[in-house]
C-alpha cells in the first residue's frame, strides 16, 4: 500500500495533483531521496524548486511545489499548493488523523533524541513503530515526520524542539500526542529566554497538544518541575512523575560500569530493574522516563525494560567505541566517547561525569598511565551568563578528576584559564586549529571525550581520532 496517492495528497493539502501517481516516502533533500519519494520543495538557504527536476530524475514519485518550475515536462507528476510548508503541515495533520497509532511526543533541554531512540527501540518490539529521524524536531521536521507515518503505524514517537518562545505548542497541537514527556529543563537556548523558568514554561506548553485525560510524563527532580506539573493540571492530564523524587517511577540507585549503567528503580513501589549498555546517569534518567511513557501508552513494561538493554546511543550523543591504534598489537587501543553533536551546561556535566568514571588502561602506551582526556568546545546560545557558565565547569568534581582538558572556542577560554597547570592541554579558537595536535595528545590506554555545540565542529575531532585507528588485520 502506498504512503500517499495523488488523490489522497491533494485532498489532504487542498492542492491540485498533476498526473496520477503514488509515493512510498517523503523527502526534502535530493541527496537522501529514495526512488518513489514525494519531494517537498521547501525554501531554506536554497529554494527547493531549483531541485525538483533533479529529484524527478533521481526517481521521485512526485514533487510538492507552489509553482511549476521551469524546464519540467508538461506531464511531470506534481502536487501544486499555495505554500509548500503549509502543504507539508497539512499532509502531516492528515497522516496523524488517519492512523490509530498511540503517539508519544518528547521534548526537553537535554536528551530528546536519545529518549526518542530509546522509545523506538522498546516500542518496535511491541508493534509497528515510527519515529522522527535524527533530530527532525522543528517547524518542518515535525510535519515531515508525521507525513512519513504509514497509516498502519501502531506506535509513533515524535521529537519536538525549540529555539524561541512559542514554538512548541503549535507543533504539539499538530502531533496530538496521547502522552507527552519533558526529559528535563536546563540552561539551553537561554539567550532567547529571560531565565530557566521561562524555558520551563515553553517546555510545558507541549501539554497543550495532549487531549484531555492524556498523560504528562514529568521529570520530578528538576528545579522547575512545579511549572510542568501545574501546566499538566491546567490541561486536565494524568501525571506520571519519574526521578529520585518521582511519585510513580522512582529512581533508587544508578551504578556506572565501564560499558553499562545498572539502574534500580521502583514502579508504584514494586522493583523495576534495568540495564543500559552504555555508561551515564543521564541515560538512566532518560531510560526511566521512557519506561514511564511506554507504560502510559499501554505497553508491556517488562518487555520494554529488556529491549532497553539493547539500546545504544546515537552517533554524536555519547556513543562509545574502541579505536585500535596498531593493526598487529591489537591491545594498543584507546576509547572514544563521541558526544560531539550538542552541548549545554547540564549535558556537559553529565558527559564529564561519564568520562570521570571511565576505566583507563595503564602500562600499554608510550605514556605509562592511561588518562581521561576531554576536548571541549563552546556551548552556544546561553545568553549573558555564557562566560560564567563555561567557567563554572572548572568547579565540577568530575572536571577536577580528569587528567587533561583541551579547550576550543572563545567561551571555553574561561574554563581553560581556571584549570590547574597539570590539567591544562591546548586551547585554540577553532577545531580546525586543534586538529594537527589531536594525534600527539592521545595514547594507548586513554579514554577521550569530544563534546561541544554543533557549530564548534567537534565532529572533526572525532574524525581525526577515528583516523588514528587501523583495520583489524587479524579478522
Amino acid at each position: 500500500m502506498s504512503l500517499w496517492t495523488s488523490s489522497e495528497a491533494a485532498a489532504a493539502t487542498g492542492g491540485r495533483a498533476q498526473g496520477d501517481w503514488a509515493c512510498e516516502g517523503v523527502s526534502i533533500d535530493t541527496r537522501t531521496l529514495q526512488p518513489g519519494d514525494l519531494f517537498v520543495a521547501l525554501k531554506d538557504v536554497r529554494d527547493g524548486h531549483d531541485f525538483v527536476a533533479a529529484a524527478l530524475e533521481k526517481g521521485a514519485g512526485a514533487a510538492l511545489v507552489s509553482h511549476v518550475p521551469d524546464g519540467l515536462a508538461a506531464d511531470a507528476p506534481l502536487l501544486i499548493v499555495d505554500d509548500v510548508l503549509n502543504g507539508l503541515e497539512r499532509l502531516g495533520i492528515a497522516a496523524r488523523a488517519r492512523t490509530n497509532a498511540k503517539v508519544a511526543a518528547v521534548t526537553g533541554s537535554v536528551g530528546k533524541t536519545s529518549t526518542k531512540e530509546m522509545l523506538l527501540a522498546m516500542l518496535s518490539d511491541q508493534g509497528r513503530a515510527h519515529a522522527s529521524v535524527d533530530s527532525y524536531n522543528n517547524h518542518w521536521g515535525v510535519p515531515l515526520t508525521l507525513a512519513r507515518m504509514p497509516a498502519d503505524t501502531e506506535y509513533a514517537i515524535i521529537e519536538i524542539g525549540m529555539n524561541h518562545p512559542g514554538e512548541i505548542a503549535p507543533l504539539a497541537r499538530m502531533v496530538r500526542p496521547d502522552v507527552a514527556m519533558v526529559t528535563t529543563v536546563a540552561a539551553a537556548h537561554l539567550e532567547a529566554f529571560e531565565n530557566v523558568a521561562g524555558i520551563a514554561v515553553e517546555k510545558a506548553s507541549i501539554f497543550e497538544g495532549v487531549p484531555v485525560a492524556g498523560t504528562a510524563v514529568i521529570n520530578a527532580d528538576i528545579e522547575h518541575a512545579a511549572i510542568l506539573m501545574a501546566k499538566a493540571v491546567d490541561c486536565k492530564l494524568h501525571e506520571l512523575e519519574f526521578g529520585e523524587h518521582g511519585f510513580q517511577f522512582k529512581l533508587k540507585d544508578v551504578m556506572l560500569q565501564a560499558d553499562a549503567t545498572v539502574v534500580q528503580a521502583e514502579f508504584e513501589g514494586a522493583p523495576l530493574l534495568f540495564k543500559i549498555a552504555t555508561p551515564g546517569r543521564h541515560f538512566a534518567m532518560n531510560g526511566l522516563g521512557a519506561l514511564a511513557v511506554v507504560h502510559a501508552l499501554g505497553g508491556d513494561l517488562a518487555l520494554a525494560a529488556a529491549s532497553l538493554g539493547r539500546w545504544q546511543p546515537y552517533k554524536g550523543r555519547g556513543v562509545r567505541e574502541t579505536i585500535v591504534l596498531d593493526p598487529v598489537e591489537r591491545h594498543l587501543t584507546l576509547d572514544l566517547i563521541d558526544d560531539s553533536y550538542n552541548a549545554n551546561p547540564t549535558s556537559m556535566a553529565a558527559a564529564l561525569e561519564v568520562l570521570a568514571a571511565a576505566e583507563v588502561k595503564h602500562d600499554i602506551g608510550r605514556v605509562s598511565k592511561g588518562r581521561r582526556i576531554a576536548f571541549l568546545g563552546d556551548m552556544k546560545e546561553l545568553g549573558p551568563d555564557d562566560i560564567a557558565l563555561h567557567a563554572g565547569l572548572a568547579h565540577l568534581p568530575a572536571t577536577q578528576s580528569l587528567d587533561v582538558i583541551h579547550c576550543i572556542g572563545p567561551l571555553m577560554k574561561s574554563l581553560y584559564n581556571l584549570l590547574p597547570e597539570h590539567q591544562r592541554g591546548h586551547w585554540f579558537e577553532t577545531a580546525a586549529e586543534m586538529l594537527p595536535h589531536v594525534s600527539s595528545a592521545l595514547d594507548s590506554g586513554d579514554v577521550v571525550l569530544a563534546k561541544g555545540s554543533l557549530s564548534m565542529k567537534l565532529g572533526s575531532i572525532v574524525d581525526a581520532i577515528h583516523k588514528m585507528g587501523h583495520p583489524d588485520l587479524t579478522a
